[in-house]
C-alpha cells in the first residue's frame, strides 16, 4: 500500500511534497513552490540577468530575500530565464512560475452561477439553495458540502466575479427616495429666481436612479414624484424606503408600529408596496440614495451650473438629459452600466403596474348641503341632488375633478374649475327639483327682504341674482348678505352696499363684511356728511342705525 504524502518545511516561501512510489521503491521528488503573496517577478528576473546582487535588488525592488530567493528557484526549477520570458507580460511569468495546484474534493461541486441567478427571486436565499443542493446530492449518491462551505464559496465567487453581493441587495427587492440636500433655481425672464428642489430615487441593485424636479416639497408633490417612478421604472418593487418625512410618515417611535399620513399609506396600498421609513438618525439605511444624492449633486447639479433655466420644464428637459448619462456610464468596480443592470436583470423582477396611476386627492368632511343643492368648495358651487338639502356630505377632490359622497356613496361629480376661478357654479340639470317651491326661500322673499332694507341692498340682491344661471343657485349667497343686517343694523348693511356698489360691479358676503368688520361704512358715512349742510348743523342718526332685526 503507498503511504501518505509527506510534507516537509524549506522556507517560509515554498514547500517540497515527497511522494512514494511503490512499483520503483524510492522516493521521487516533486517540488511545488507557493508564494506568501504575489509580488512583481518580471523585473527581478531581469535584475538577475542584468547581474544585479540579490542584497541589491532586495533594496531596490523592496522584498525580502527569502521571496527573491523562492523567485530563483522556482525559475531554476522550471527552466525559466530573462531570455525565455522577457516578452510575457507579468501575469504569465508569475503562473508559469507558480502553477495553481489543482485541488481534488470529495464534495459535490456547487454550481455558483446558478446559485447566484437563482438569489436573484424573491424569497429565494442561501439556505433554500443549499437544502436544494444537499438533495440532489444525496438523490444522486454524492456528498454535499457544508452549510459554511457553501456559503464561503459562493462568498469567493461573489469576489472573484466582480458582481455585487446580492445577499444584501436583490433585484426588484426595493427602491430608496429622498430629497436632493442642493437645489437649483429658475431665473424667470421678469428677473424672479425660484428655488427648485431635486426628488431622487434609487434602485439598490443595478443603481438605476431617477431625479425630477419640483417647485416644493409637499405632500401632493411627494406622491406624485412616487407616481412619476413607477412609470419611469416601468413596474413597482416590493418596498420604499424614505427618510421620516411628515409628507409621508407621521410617528416612527423606537418601538411599536410606524404611523404614515392617510395619503400616503393609500399610495402604498394603491400599488402594493410596502413603506419602511428609515430609523432615525440612522441614514445607512438608504445608503444607496444617499449616496447617489451626492452624486447626482456633481454630475446633474454641476454639469448645469452655467445653464439659465427660465422654465420648470425646461430644467427638466436638461436634467433628463444629464440622467442618462449618469444611468449610462459603465461602473468602475462591476460590469456594465446602471442601465445595463436595471435593463438586463431588475426590470423583469419589477411587479406589473397597476392598470391606473394612483389619483392624488383630498378629502374634506361634513359638508353641509345649502339651500340651493350646491356644496360650496374655493368659493366655487357644484351641485348635488335636492334631496340632500340640509344634508352633510364628504367632498373628494384632485386636481379634475370633484366629487360628493353621502354615506360613503357617491351621489355627484363634477369637473373641478381652476383656483383662478372664482364664484361659478356647476349645476347637473337632474339635481334640480321639479318645483322649488317645498323649499323655505324663493327669489320673490328674498328680493322683498332686501327692499325693506334698502335700495342699494335690493340692486346687490338682485346683481347676485343676474350673475347666476339658475335663480336656486343665488339663494344662499343672497341670504349671507341679508343676514348682515342682524349683526350690523339695516342701515349699516344698505349704507355698506351702497359703498360697494361704487367699488365692484357685483358685490358679494366678503365685500360687505369686509366694509361692516372695519367700519369702512361707518368712515365713508363721516365723510359724507362733511359735504352737508343741515339747518341745526347736525346729523341724526335712527335707532335702526345701531341695531335691529329684519321682518319678513
Amino acid at each position: 500500500m503507498g503511504k501518505t504524502p509527506s510534507i516537509h518545511t524549506i522556507s517560509p516561501t515554498f514547500v517540497i511534497m515527497r511522494l512514494r512510489v511503490t512499483d520503483s521503491h524510492h522516493y521521487s521528488e516533486r517540488r511545488a513552490f507557493i508564494m506568501p503573496k504575489k509580488v512583481s517577478v518580471k523585473p527581478i528576473l531581469e535584475l538577475r540577468a542584468a547581474g544585479i546582487s540579490m542584497r541589491k535588488i532586495e533594496t531596490l525592488m523592496h522584498v525580502s530575500r527569502h521571496t527573491i530567493s523562492a523567485i530563483y528557484k522556482a525559475a531554476d526549477a522550471h527552466f525559466i530565464s530573462w531570455d525565455n520570458v522577457k516578452d510575457f507580460d507579468e501575469d504569465k511569468i508569475y503562473e508559469m512560475l507558480f502553477p495553481p495546484t489543482p485541488k481534488t474534493s470529495i464534495f459535490e461541486e456547487v454550481d455558483y452561477d446558478y446559485i447566484h441567478s437563482e438569489l436573484k427571486k424573491t424569497g429565494v436565499n442561501l439556505k433554500l439553495l443549499w437544502n436544494e443542493y444537499r438533495n440532489q446530492c444525496i438523490s444522486k449518491g454524492s456528498i454535499p458540502c457544508g452549510y459554511t462551505k457553501f456559503c464561503k464559496g459562493y462568498s469567493g465567487y461573489v469576489q472573484l466575479s466582480n458582481v455585487t453581493n446580492h445577499l444584501t441587495h436583490k433585484p426588484g427587492n426595493t427602491i430608496e427616495v429622498d430629497w436632493s440636500g442642493p437645489s437649483m433655481s429658475i431665473l424667470t425672464t421678469d428677473g424672479e429666481r425660484i428655488k427648485v428642489y431635486l426628488f431622487v430615487a434609487t434602485l439598490p441593485y443595478s443603481q438605476y436612479s431617477f431625479v425630477k424636479p419640483c417647485l416644493d416639497m409637499k405632500q401632493d408633490t411627494w406622491l406624485k414624484c412616487h407616481i412619476d417612478i413607477f412609470e419611469f421604472f416601468g413596474g413597482v418593487p416590493i418596498k420604499i424606503v424614505c427618510d421620516n418625512l411628515k409628507t409621508g410618515v407621521i410617528k416612527h417611535p423606537k418601538e411599536g408600529g410606524i404611523i404614515l399620513n392617510e395619503a400616503y399609506e393609500s399610495l402604498a396600498q394603491h400599488y402594493m408596496i410596502a413603506i419602511m421609513p428609515a430609523q432615525v438618525r440612522k441614514p445607512k439605511q438608504k445608503a444607496n440614495v444617499e449616496g447617489t444624492v451626492g452624486k447626482i449633486a456633481s454630475a446633474i447639479i454641476a454639469k448645469l451650473r452655467n445653464i439659465r433655466f427660465i422654465s420648470l420644464s425646461h430644467m427638466e428637459e436638461e436634467i433628463f438629459k444629464v440622467l442618462k448619462e449618469f444611468n449610462d456610464t459603465p461602473f468602475q468596480k462591476r460590469e456594465g452600466s446602471r442601465t445595463e443592470v436595471f435593463m438586463n436583470c431588475e426590470k423583469e423582477m419589477l411587479r406589473k403596474l397597476p392598470a391606473i396611476p394612483y389619483e392624488i386627492c383630498t378629502w374634506l368632511y361634513d359638508y353641509k348641503v345649502s339651500l340651493d343643492f350646491h356644496v360650496s368648495f374655493k368659493t366655487n358651487k357644484y351641485s348635488v341632488p335636492y334631496q340632500y338639502v340640509d344634508k352633510k356630505v364628504d367632498i373628494k377632490v384632485n386636481s379634475n375633478s370633484l366629487e360628493i359622497f353621502y354615506d360613503h356613496s357617491r351621489i355627484a361629480i363634477h369637473p373641478r374649475f381652476p383656483d383662478y376661478m372664482k364664484y361659478k357654479y356647476s349645476t347637473i340639470e337632474d339635481h334640480m327639483p321639479d318645483s322649488f317651491q317645498k323649499v323655505e326661500w324663493d327669489d320673490e322673499r328674498i328680493k322683498r327682504w332686501a327692499n325693506k332694507i334698502g335700495p342699494s341692498t335690493f340692486i346687490v340682491i338682485n346683481k347676485i341674482f343676474d350673475s347666476v344661471k339658475i335663480k336656486e343657485q343665488g339663494y344662499n349667497s343672497c341670504l349671507a348678505v341679508l343676514k348682515l343686517a342682524n349683526k350690523f343694523s339695516n342701515d349699516r348693511l344698505e349704507n355698506a352696499c351702497e359703498l360697494a356698489l361704487t367699488k365692484v360691479k357685483c358685490p358679494r358676503y366678503h365685500h360687505l363684511s369686509g366694509i361692516l368688520m372695519t367700519n369702512q361704512d361707518l368712515i365713508w358715512i363721516e365723510e359724507n356728511n362733511k359735504h352737508k349742510k343741515n339747518d341745526d348743523g347736525g346729523y341724526v342718526r335712527g335707532a335702526d342705525y345701531y341695531g335691529g332685526k329684519y321682518n319678513d
